[in-house]
């Protein structure tokens, strides 16, 4: 079995810059509905959008972050591994 190697520096910039932007999607998520619920008083579906943000949407919002970090995360290694 190979031994693997370190990864680059651009990739760790480009792992640390991904990081950075989902963790501020889900710090918005987690906590932008709850600070600012009274003004998002529109609709979606029939439900008021805080509501549906708190049951629904955030849940979805933290699944695709998984999602979008897994499938970068691979693509960016793979890309790595096929330049070595």
């Amino acid at each position: 079995m190979p031994t693997p190697c370190p990864p680059s520096l651009t990739l760790k910039k480009r792992q640390r810059r991904l990081t950075l932007v989902l963790l501020l999607v889900w710090a918005l998520a987690s906590f932008g509905p709850g600070f600012f619920a009274r003004s998002l008083s529109f609709h979606v579906l029939g439900w008021p959008f805080h509501f549906w943000m708190a049951a629904q949407g955030s849940i979805l919002i933290f699944m695709a972050v998984v999602v979008v970090y897994a499938r970068l995360m691979n693509r960016w290694e793979a890309e790595e591994a096929a330049s070595d």
